[in-house]
């Protein structure tokens, strides 16, 4: 018999009428032969009041007391939604994460699932039960309650729906499905029939609330189809799936983060250990660094910029004021006021001039960009917050996000995933492994690109178009590009990577342009060493970790930029076989 996992967050049961309401959807399927497991929130601004009343008794409560008073909110809705289902003549039973054998490590507010039983689920599905399991928790080996963290219940209903093969996973909120942006910023943003884990992964860590992260790494992990849909309507939705919606358009969204800080490391010393130095002083402080760019130096000195969220910008200039001192940099600069607007696609791998169409929307707009980072499919800059939406309707528009793709996929309900592992393999990893364990997919160099830098940028509106506009023109395919703060005045640095066999031709083009730069540079002899995966926002040591292994092989990074699936590093092409060696003993564990 088909199984369904459905999940209804905390505005779906919010009121006894909407716990009836979602009570009636979980009838409906199994009335339409499937069993049913529902996944339930707290009901809509309860672990918030629980919060508060934390708060009221102690300001700083022990974080295994937190988890103890936060599960109670999940307790109460799945036993209502019990009733509810026994008051229209079915039978339900309710269970709490402990009772359903969700083992999760110990790490009280943020715990990770380490295995699943589905022993008790199975027999009362077969009784003829709907199951009503409560999110966002479960018990560490010592049986002490633990929650799973912003997003948690998304992910109890992710994992489950992998553990129990179920045919449908479909996550019932207050959204309709998953738009091309936020729809509460532009009202002309289009709702997607479906989009792949990468670009949903991508989004999620962007601030795209329809989803938390996590329980897409989880989905991708595991190839779990999604559809997220309205609680309110039989709409239905949009599918999560291995496969974009289009094969043809670079782009599928664009999203705004809006309360990012930037911070600028200036004069640091270009030689290895000087960025592990720095991010590991954050990394002990639980800071969540977002965007991570790194130029080419001048003179030996080059400088660092990242962002943090701006109610973490106090404790990031303490610990930033400690690495200076010790690495030797020359000087600290921040900005609280910045947003960053990002495009993200899977199709932008294999088109060029994607980030110049980019670029020329913003310039048209009069917006200047501060810093550019990419990744394979994602595209992000740094602009001034008080230009953060017109930055992000520019790009909207010039991508024509609001328009259907021509040859846009619907993925059919009921179809099966593909994998290649067997049911029982999948069955075994689940229960006999950390389930939430990083996986690493790839750790590779590229040896075949080469570098330039153009320093003396005037930091101005239009520029960086004119540049890659010029350059996608001449037919140069641009991979990594960078642009990072310079110590000059009124000054910015761009680096990109191109093909080797491109670089000189690309250096003619640059060259020839009407504005002289104050410097072009460019080398030929550089690799670029990834390693990608699923899980590495939510696991900020890679980074780290990479940092470290490269330094204590005596290995400078030249250029780093970040994404939510992957981590590049530039590094001098003559160290690049031992870069990669570095990187795979460190990380072999790790690799699926």
């Amino acid at each position: 018999m088909p199984l369904i996992v459905q999940k209804f967050g905390g505005t779906s049961v919010a009121t006894p009428e909407k716990i009836q309401a979602a009570a009636r959807k979980a009838i409906r399927a199994q009335q339409e032969g499937n069993q049913v497991v529902v996944v339930v929130s707290a009901m809509g601004h309860n672990t918030d009041h629980l919060i508060e009343l934390a708060k009221q008794v102690n300001e700083a409560p022990p974080a295994r007391e937190m988890d103890m008073l936060l599960s109670t909110g999940e307790q109460v809705s799945v036993a209502l939604m019990a009733m509810a289902v026994h008051r229209f003549g079915h039978k339900a039973v309710s269970l709490t994460g402990a009772q359903m054998g969700i083992r999760t490590d110990n790490s009280f507010t943020k715990a990770r699932i380490k295995t699943i039983s589905t022993e008790r689920i199975r027999r009362l599905l077969d009784d003829g039960n709907i199951v009503i399991a409560a999110g966002f928790q479960g018990v560490d080996d010592d049986l002490n309650i633990t929650t799973l963290g912003r997003g948690g219940s998304d992910t109890t209903a992710v994992s489950l729906a992998a553990v129990l093969r179920a045919d449908a996973c479909e996550i019932y909120t207050d959204v309709d499905g998953v738009y091309t942006t936020d729809p509460r910023l532009l009202p002309e943003a289009r709702q997607m029939g479906q989009i792949s884990y990468d670009e949903m992964l991508e989004l999620a860590s962007l601030g795209a609330g329809v989803m938390h992260n996590r329980s897409i790494e989880f989905a991708k992990k595991f190839n779990v189809p999604i559809r997220v849909r309205s609680s309110f309507s039989d709409a239905p939705g949009s599918m999560i799936v291995s496969e974009p919606e289009s094969s043809t358009v670079p782009v599928c969204g664009a999203a705004l983060t809006k309360d990012e800080a930037r911070v600028t490391i200036l004069g640091v010393p270009d030689k290895p250990g000087s960025s592990f130095e720095i991010f590991k002083r954050l990394a002990d402080r639980k800071i969540t660094v977002d965007m991570i760019v790194q130029n080419i130096g001048e003179g030996d000195l080059a400088d660092i910029s990242f962002t943090v969220p701006n109610e973490e910008l106090k404790e990031t200039l303490k610990a930033v004021k400690e690495a200076v001192s010790v690495i030797g940099a020359t000087g600290v600069t921040h900005d609280d006021a910045v947003a960053k607007i990002s495009v993200v696609g899977i199709g932008m791998a294999a088109q060029t001039g994607v980030a110049q169409r980019m670029f020329e929307s913003l310039a048209v707009a009069g917006i200047n960009i501060q810093m550019i980072t990419t990744s394979e499919i994602k595209i992000s800059v740094l602009v001034q917050r008080s230009e953060a939406t017109p930055a992000l309707r520019a790009v909207h528009q010039a991508f024509g996000l609001h328009l259907k793709p021509s040859d846009a996929k619907q993925w059919q309900i009921g179809q099966k995933p593909t994998n290649d592992l067997s049911a029982s393999d999948i069955i075994e990893r689940l229960r006999s492994s950390n389930m939430e364990q990083l996986t690493l997919l790839d750790i590779s160099m590229v040896g075949d690109q080469a570098r330039v830098t153009l320093s003396g940028v005037p930091d101005t509106p239009g520029l960086a178009e004119k540049v890659f506009k010029q350059v996608a023109d001449a037919g140069v395919f641009v991979d990594m590009i960078v642009q990072s703060c310079d110590g000059y005045q009124g000054e910015t640095s761009i680096s990109f990577t191109v093909p080797e066999e491109q670089m000189d031709h690309c250096m003619k083009i640059l060259k020839a342009m009407d504005y002289k730069f104050r410097k072009i540079s460019g080398s030929m002899d550089i690799a670029k060493l990834s390693v990608s995966g699923i899980g590495l926002r939510s696991h900020t040591s890679v980074a780290i970790a990479m940092f470290k292994s490269l330094a204590d092989s005596g290995i400078n990074v030249l250029m780093i930029n970040t994404s939510e699936l992957r981590v590049n590093v530039v590094i001098d092409g003559k160290q690049g076989d031992l870069g990669l060696a570095c990187l795979q003993k460190t990380f072999a564990a790790s690799l699926l």
